[in-house]
């Protein structure tokens, strides 16, 4: 089945209300859409927004490289060779994941259509709903509960609380929710870089008694040496973000282990096919995997989702991306009950357009 043609926008997609992190302040998303239409009329759907301070592209390089002459050789291609068009394209578009993730995701969603199948049972159904963790940004102590209180009445079971300014401060908000909501939450941790080691230790003794599940990419990626001087059972608790970004950086991290957790992001590393060549090298490792995401179109929330249910591996899943969307162009992707994600079983992606 050929392709017949493709198609790259971008659309700047408002968030329900803007949120903090360390590095600064989110109100929208901007996000490149990618099409390709194959000769029977099915057409597969890819989207992108990527973290420029991690992978340095931005929307407008990814659409440039979208509308490239490069991207429109798949014009006249055989769908059914989508793996080998991924690899073939990566020689080109190896340091703009977004790109790689928006063309991985297409191909993916149209073979799957092509061939009547979801995406997920192509690779291999393994977990049939998981709870995804909820984000609350930087704010104070009143702030956070309230927000809590806003996903314990949706029925909410997993919050990651964004940390990384004041290691005082953050534990305090930590303790207060635990105090508050005792085991209802599962409570997840990203400091997005933001403490050194001194500071991260400071945190794990002020939060010891609040059940703290994982604390994501505490410190600088360069200086993951310093975590070494944590025990193993730290460490175990402890996810590489901001330090995982590709395959070669998952083997590089694996001899001294200082991470017992690798958070895949499609953004950062590329699309379906490079996400499960770091799932191979953690499942060798004994390594979890906690499957992440940017404020995302439910397009590329979905791919992350039927690869982290492919994987035997996947203990966490940390992809309310969608969920921020005020708008986005696709619904139908997974239902969400009481915090559970589940995947549908319809072919490709399983996306309805609106």
């Amino acid at each position: 089945m050929k392709i017949v043609s493709i198609r790259a926008h971008r659309k700047q997609l408002a968030l329900k209300k803007p949120y903090t992190i360390t590095r600064h302040t989110i109100s929208d998303a901007e996000i490149v859409f990618f099409e390709i239409e194959l000769a029977n009329g099915d057409v597969g759907l890819g989207s992108a927004n990527t973290d420029t301070d991690v992978v340095n592209e931005d929307s407008l390089q990814t659409l440039a490289n979208l509308q490239s002459d490069k991207v429109a050789e798949l014009v006249g291609k055989d769908i059914r060779e989508f793996r080998s068009l991924i690899v073939s394209l990566n020689r080109s578009f190896s340091s703009f994941p977004g790109t790689m993730a928006a063309i991985d995701i297409a191909l993916h969603d149209a073979f799957g259509k092509y061939l009547g199948i979801s995406i997920l049972d192509f690779y291999g159904r393994v977990h049939k709903k998981m709870i995804t963790s909820v984000t609350v940004g930087i704010k104070g102590v009143e702030e956070t509960l309230a927000e809590a209180e806003e996903y314990y009445r949706q029925g909410f079971k997993a919050l990651k609380v964004k940390t990384g300014l004041d290691p005082e401060e953050d534990a305090e908000r930590i303790v207060m929710l635990r105090a508050k909501y005792d085991d209802h939450f599962v409570i997840r941790v990203d400091a997005n870089t933001g403490y050194s080691a001194a500071q991260l230790e400071q945190f794990i003794n002020l939060t010891r008694y609040a059940d703290v599940e994982l604390i994501e990419q505490p410190i600088l990626p360069g200086t993951e040496q310093e975590l070494l001087e944590f025990p193993l059972e730290i460490r175990n608790r402890l996810a590489a973000d901001e330090s995982l970004k590709n395959a070669g950086s998952a083997l590089s991290l694996v001899p001294e282990r200082p991470f017992g957790i690798y958070n895949i992001k499609l953004m950062k590393c590329g699309g379906i096919l490079a996400a499960l060549d770091i799932a191979a090298i953690a499942r060798e490792a004994d390594i979890s995997l906690f499957w992440g995401c940017n404020d995302e179109s439910m397009v590329s929330i979905t791919a992350a989702l039927h690869a982290a249910f492919a994987c035997p591996h996947t203990r966490y899943i940390d992809l309310d991306g969608s969920l921020d969307l005020a708008e986005d162009i696709v619904i139908d992707g997974f239902t969400l009950q009481d915090g559970f994600m589940i995947p549908n079983n319809r072919p490709g992606l399983g996306l309805t357009w609106i």
